[in-house]
């Protein structure tokens, strides 16, 4: 069984350094076979991260949330407080393994939003998952993710009851077409990231240790 790491809720914020160095004690851990595979849940400090295909004009002026360069793909994010973040340490196996290990990760958001009422897609061509709101696509959840030693880091961000005032100062994942959304936004009340956890947590061992038929 996968194990589950809380790493802190509101009012306990984890920076996002604190929680690179987390990810990276767990995942020398798993490659080196001393420690389980596991699922690491946080809610973080407001911060912007640059996956390797930021480009400079796609980042925020200079402002008080930090911008934090990160060895995932994709382009830059934010993350913050109301916001669900999950870092799968896991093996996946080769690098060509990576999309097969990001649409699991759709997958288990799609089936977590569902007992919400919120029908979560996929859209061929881009990563996330998404909700048609008024005809267009808004992304409830990013991912980004990478595998060092078979071993993936890296994950998803659910946006539960966050701001989305941040999104405003950048183009959520480079993609200037499609808008952002929240699970508060979605069903008209407050699910904060705690109140969503042990659900999230149900989801991802659903699909992440299914048995193959």
């Amino acid at each position: 069984m996968i194990d589950v790491f809380e790493a802190g809720f509101a009012p306990r914020f984890v920076t996002y350094r604190d929680g690179w160095d987390l990810q990276r004690r767990i995942h020398d851990g798993v490659v080196a076979g001393t420690r389980e595979e596991t699922l690491i849940l946080l809610e973080h400090e407001a911060v912007f991260t640059a996956g390797s295909r930021t480009e400079d004009h796609e980042r925020p002026g200079l402002g008080a949330t930090p911008v934090v360069d990160v060895d995932r793909g994709g382009k830059i994010t934010w993350h913050g407080p109301g916001q669900l973040v999950g870092y799968p340490i896991i093996r996946v196996g080769e690098q060509r393994e990576v999309v097969g290990h990001v649409r699991r990760l759709e997958r288990m958001l799609i089936e977590l939003l569902a007992p919400l009422g919120i029908e979560g897609t996929q859209v061929k061509g881009r990563t996330g998952v998404w909700v048609e709101t008024g005809g267009s696509p808004n992304k409830i959840a990013a991912i980004g993710v990478r595998v060092e030693k078979g071993v993936a880091m890296h994950g998803f961000a659910l946006n539960c009851s966050n701001s989305l005032a941040p999104y405003d100062e950048i183009i959520p994942c480079g993609i200037t077409d499609a808008g952002v959304t929240t699970i508060t936004r979605e069903i008209g009340r407050e699910v904060s990231p705690a109140d969503i956890s042990g659900a999230a947590v149900t989801a991802f061992r659903s699909v992440f240790e299914e048995v193959p038929a």
